[in-house]
């Protein structure tokens, strides 16, 4: 029994308990309603009054706004009454100009009025006196006519015909006196140019010969060059073109040709033959070999550097290989590769001074002698070579014309192939540029000093700037200014015939007289 009435007592206490847990939190959500409601009664009457101190500040500031706005109103209707005021000035001002202006135009009117009187009055004495003239001017034709024995249109045809043979005498004199002048000055003007070409370029020339010498380490090398029964030399021979010349020189071969290229090929592969020491005929051949693809590269490259150097692009790759091989090819021992970059140069210095295009001037000079680099394999002159290879290969009509007229093949069309013209001649021809013996160039200046003296009147005559000019001096009182004319053509016209030159000659004539005194 004592377990129920346990069970009975625990329920009982958890009912309790549970009704009193109910109760207390009953009365704590009373209280926190109370208290929240406190709370939000609070915030409204916050939110009342700040609503109220924003109503008054809105008014305030919206009674600043309205003051603000009424002087701004104010001060314009001002500034507006001040400048209707000054326009009223203006206007009172023009209204007084415009009236003293209607005055004016109203007295110049009349002044008008009475100046049209007089010259109406003026015109009509001036009708009758030109009545008067030409009545006394027709009686004077016919007087003239009756004594002259012809009518007017015959002496107004004389009186023309006069007129013009004098104005053709006059313009005659004036085109000579034009022409004298313009040659002036033209000369003038194109030494500058070519002296400042000279000035502004110094290039570098280089001598070339027809052999070339292989230093050798001894003598017995050259029995091992040779070979047995000569096996090794013809071996050489035959895969170069070039001939070994072996004779008594100590240590030393020379290769002899007239093509460099292959002399060149020959004198590298000589090298390294005599440096490896193997020396038979299947060697050579393989040697041979590369050498001539070393020169190739080598041909290549120059041309590059030659086309860079100049500054000229877009130049086919044949072209740039036959400019190349104009390294190894010299005319007049001067080496062509470089006498066309002089060339080059001197043609860009002139072409700029004269306003005409430097790059297409440097391209015509760079290529004008390619022909040369064939000319040994193609008949013909080297510059109708050249500009055929040229017009193959894409180049322009202006740049194949400077090439082909060079050396006067054809004629030129522009004033490019005059220039490259000029160029080649001062590069060819300047003192140094290319090899002569002392005695050959001191037998022309003797010539060219004795056909001057050769003639009558001629006192001296002197040969200067390395026998590009000669200066003959005359008596002046042997000879006259048309003699000293005729001198200077028949001099030049000899030389051409008897003397062998580079370039051109400049024959210069003085006549001069000198009357001298002293105030004592």
């Amino acid at each position: 029994m004592s377990t129920p009435l346990a069970l009975v007592g625990v329920v009982l206490a958890l009912l309790v308990g549970a009704a009193l847990g109910y109760l207390f939190r009953r009365q704590q959500a009373k209280h926190r309603l109370e208290s929240v409601e406190a709370l939000s009664q609070k915030m409204v009457d916050d939110a009342r009054r700040e609503a109220e101190t924003l109503k008054k500040e809105a008014l305030l500031q919206a009674k600043d706004q309205l003051i603000q706005m009424k002087l701004e109103a104010e001060a314009e209707g001002k500034e507006r009454r001040q400048e209707l005021t000054q326009w009223e000035k203006r206007l009172d001002k023009k209204e007084e100009s415009l009236d003293r202006k209607s005055a004016n135009l109203e007295s110049r009117e009349q002044e008008y009025a009475r100046r049209d009187a007089e010259l109406n009055s003026r015109r009509q004495q001036i009708d009758q006196q030109k009545a008067e003239y030409d009545r006394l001017l027709a009686e004077q034709k016919n007087t003239l006519e009756r004594i002259a024995s012809m009518t007017q249109d015959q002496a107004k045809a004389e009186l023309m015909s006069s007129m013009e043979s004098q104005a053709r005498h006059e313009s005659a004199k004036t085109l000579m006196r034009i022409e004298a002048e313009t040659k002036e000055e033209s000369q003038k003007k194109a030494q500058e140019i070519l002296a400042l070409a000279c000035k502004r370029y110094a290039g570098d020339y280089a001598v070339e010969k027809t052999v070339s010498v292989v230093a050798l380490p001894n003598e017995e090398m050259k029995g091992r060059i040779i070979g047995r029964e000569g096996r090794n030399i013809r071996a050489i021979e035959a895969a170069t073109g070039i001939d070994l010349i072996i004779d008594d020189t100590p240590e030393a071969v020379i290769v002899s040709g007239f093509n460099p290229l292959r002399r060149e090929v020959a004198r590298r592969s000589l090298e390294r033959l005599i440096s490896d020491g193997r020396i038979h005929p299947a060697r050579i051949e393989e040697i041979v070999k590369k050498v001539e693809a070393e020169v190739e590269a080598s041909v290549k490259e120059a041309g590059e550097q030659a086309t860079f150097d100049v500054g000229v692009h877009g130049i086919h790759p044949e072209i740039i290989k036959l400019i190349g091989r104009l390294k190894y090819r010299s005319s007049y021992a001067q080496n062509v590769l470089v006498h066309s970059l002089e060339v080059a140069f001197l043609c860009g210095i002139m072409a700029s001074e004269l306003g005409l295009n430097p790059k297409h001037a440097k391209r015509a000079g760079l290529l004008h002698d390619i022909g040369k680099a064939v000319d040994h394999e193609i008949e013909g002159p080297h510059a109708l070579i050249g500009a055929d290879l040229a017009k193959r290969h894409g180049e322009k009509p202006h740049i194949i014309n400077a090439i082909a007229a060079h050396h006067e093949d054809v004629a030129p069309e522009s004033v490019l192939a005059v220039l490259v013209q000029a160029s080649d001649a001062l590069s060819g021809a300047r003192p140094g540029a290319r090899r002569e013996m002392l005695e050959s160039y001191v037998k022309r200046l003797e010539d060219l000093e004795r056909i001057a003296t050769d003639h009558q009147g001629v006192a001296n005559a002197y040969a200067i700037q390395a026998g590009r000019e000669l200066r003959i001096v005359l008596e002046a009182e042997k000879t006259s200014d048309e003699q000293a004319l005729l001198l200077s053509h028949d001099v030049a016209r000899k030389i051409e015939q008897e003397l062998m030159y580079p370039g051109q000659i400049k024959v210069t004539v003085i006549r001069e007289t000198r009357a001298v005194d002293y105030a004592k």
